[in-house]
């Protein structure tokens, strides 16, 4: 070893397919999960005299995703052919953007290891089609050709070398994933394939600002993957430079199982690809009118929603985090907190029960069994007293397996709480006769005596009790004075 302190360079190509319900040059739908080759036709097969027309959504879509990070937005661009042959490519070249891309010289904020605030800028968001899919058979037989994902609109978000850990990796595409989420552009089912990732990963000595030979891993689709990759292919250079050896600029391929990266083929440049402007599209002209229409559409967005949360409604930093993670979970809560007028209690029924029921069920807050005016109501029962907690989980499993309402549970069942301060003043008499050791702690000073009578005068009255008034006849009535 050198004792030569090594530090990593990170850059990542983000493609993410945009949720248009047709194809970004043709009628055919985008719909995943469909029979193979059932959804393509002579234009996105690229047979010959099929002619492209662009897909305006996919367009508006695109100059969304740039002022959602902070983009400049060419208002005139143009589609470019990306001439490359590969076998899930019918046409042989890609429609793509070369030098005039929608979207350019963006950034996003990330919080480091460190909890400081990193930005990581970006270098352009273009428009391009997605390639077909490549399914290969068992051993080696052969390999067969969807060609259903070809032409499926795909941004590809294009940083600058700014990260420098798998942490700093992960935290930009989780913003990224968050904010297409919000902007409603794609659903980024990464399990789908629809947001994926290549690595641009080099490393340099730390004291240098000379950038070293990269590498560039395709097609990860899993935030696990992308970690593991950073982290590997970081150790491969490190003991290639540490042996002398020098790096070799190529394409990778992961390889999840074993845990490695092997070489696809040697890196290529942009002047390999041989650009020129596709002949058969006219170039894209964002006027202002159709500009300003594209932005009334840009919604609030997640860090901004996450400081307004913790701002209105007075919610810890991490909890608003947590509930502006998702834009239909920072909906649902909005929603329960006006029907409760209760933020905080709102905050920890929806990060605690509901989250936990969603988990069980293994469905999103999108297909909650509880909707958010059920959730507010029940918060209303528990602030007014009429119920207690324990009460209240009971109502909410029931509500979640029935889809009963909070008061037609609590009235049929027979769950209202227990205020009545003379009833209570019975119960908690008996208790007091009945455990004259417990009494006699708390007399002494021993003040967690108290909980444990205040659960026996739950026991007694099937958990109706009201605890808060519980707790205070027993304290006065032990101390009469």
């Amino acid at each position: 070893m050198s004792g030569i302190a090594y530090e990593t360079v990170i850059g990542l190509e983000v493609h993410v397919e945009l949720s248009t319900l047709t194809k970004v040059f043709c009628g055919c739908p985008t719909e995943f999960g469909a029979e193979e080759n059932t959804h393509c036709c002579p234009v996105c097969t690229g047979m010959p005299g099929a002619l492209p027309v662009i897909n305006k959504k996919a367009v508006e879509y695109a100059v969304l995703a740039g002022l959602a990070t902070h983009c400049e937005i060419n208002r005139y661009s143009k589609m470019d052919r990306k001439n490359y042959f590969y076998p899930d490519l019918p046409k042989a070249y890609q429609i793509s953007q070369y030098d005039l891309p929608l979207c350019k010289s963006g950034f996003l904020e990330i919080e480091t290891e460190s909890g400081e605030t990193k930005k990581i800028r970006l270098n352009r968001i273009h428009l391009e089609e997605d390639a077909g899919k490549l399914v290969h058979a068992p051993n080696h037989s052969g390999s067969l050709l969807d060609m259903n994902r070809c032409g499926v609109p795909l941004l590809e978000i294009v940083t600058e070398p700014d990260m420098r850990s798998a942490q700093e990796a992960r935290s930009f595409l989780e913003s990224i994933k968050k904010i297409m989420e919000y902007i409603q552009i794609s659903d980024c089912k990464m399990e789908e394939g629809s947001m994926r990732c290549d690595v641009n990963l080099s490393v340099r000595p730390a004291s240098s600002d000379a950038l070293g030979i990269r590498t560039e891993t395709k097609n990860l689709n899993s935030f696990r993957s992308i970690t593991r990759v950073i982290e590997s292919e970081t150790a491969r250079q490190v003991q290639l430079l540490e042996q002398g050896v020098p790096v070799v600029q190529a394409t990778l391929h992961w390889d999840e199982d074993a845990g490695e990266t092997s070489v696809l083929r040697l890196k290529e440049e942009a002047q390999d690809y041989r650009y020129f402007p596709d002949p058969d599209l006219a170039p894209i002209h964002v006027d202002d009118a159709w500009f300003a229409h594209i932005q009334s559409f840009l919604p609030e967005l997640p860090e901004a929603r996450r400081k307004r949360f913790i701002e209105q409604y007075k919610l810890p930093a991490d909890a608003a985090a947590l509930l502006t993670s998702d834009a239909a979970l920072a909906d649902y809560y909005e929603a329960a907190a006006e029907t409760s007028q209760s933020n905080l209690t709102a905050c920890h029924w929806i990060t605690g029960e509901l989250l936990r029921l969603l988990k069980e069920k293994e469905v999103t807050v999108s297909d909650s069994p509880i909707g958010p005016g059920a959730l507010g109501q029940l918060i209303q029962f528990i602030d007014r007293g009429a119920i207690s907690g324990s009460q209240a989980k009971e109502v909410f499993d029931i509500m979640a397996s029935t889809g009963e309402s909070p008061e037609s549970i609590i009235r049929s069942r027979s769950l209202v709480q227990i205020s009545d301060s003379g009833q209570l003043e019975e119960i908690a008499a008996r208790v007091i006769q009945n455990n004259p050791k417990s009494v006699g702690d708390y007399l002494a000073g021993k003040e967690k005596a108290i909980g444990f009578l205040v659960g026996q005068m739950m026991k007694e009255s099937k958990g109706k009790a009201n605890p808060k008034l519980a707790g205070e006849i027993l304290t006065r009535l032990m101390n009469p004075s």
